[in-house]
């Protein structure tokens, strides 16, 4: 029996579960700023690098090519954090949904209990009522569904029988 004491703790636990993924996410965006800063300040590097470079200074062309590719590298790697931090997100959000779907289930089912023990002792013995006429209902549905399957069985061992019967029948006729 869930109380709704345990359903108030668990959906409790479920927004503090909310809350610590959103200053995850907080901190994850932080970080990307950071990253977007350092990009910034290496294409700032890279393009003074770039001006040196048509200058005429063929001596830094090295450091140059090796700064470009730490560039793309980061990018690279940015769009990577990025869209592996979008997928996580998504996944916590469904997981998130789950739990919050499951809770008011729970919820509006315990709902349904507290209702029900309001309910006069009429209304009780009529729901009570109801739900063994279901059962019956069931069971002789379920009695209904193998009584056919035996019929059927038994009809296909009868048109076996009256097969092999005419089958003898003739060969006696043409004896």
């Amino acid at each position: 029996v869930v109380t709704r004491d345990d359903v108030e703790e668990s959906l409790k636990a479920v927004f503090q579960f909310v809350k610590d993924k959103e200053q995850l996410l907080q901190d994850l965006r932080s970080q990307i700023e950071e990253t977007k800063k350092k990009i910034s300040e290496k294409q700032r590097e890279r393009d003074y690098w770039l001006e040196y470079k048509n200058v005429g200074s063929k001596i830094h062309a090295e450091k140059i090519s090796s700064l470009e590719k730490d560039i793309a590298e980061v990018k690279y790697e940015l769009e990577r954090t990025e869209e592996h931090y979008r997928e996580a997100l998504k996944v916590v959000r469904e997981e998130n949904q789950k739990l919050f779907d499951r809770h008011m289930k729970l919820l509006s089912e315990e709902a349904l209990k507290n209702a029900v023990g309001y309910l006069d002792k009429n209304c009780r013995r009529e729901i009570e009522e109801n739900e063994w006429l279901k059962e019956e209902v069931e069971i002789y549905r379920k009695e209904e569904r193998d009584l056919k399957a035996s019929v059927q069985l038994l009809e296909e061992e009868n048109t076996n029988l009256v097969a092999k019967l005419i089958d003898i029948k003739l060969q006696h006729l043409r004896i």
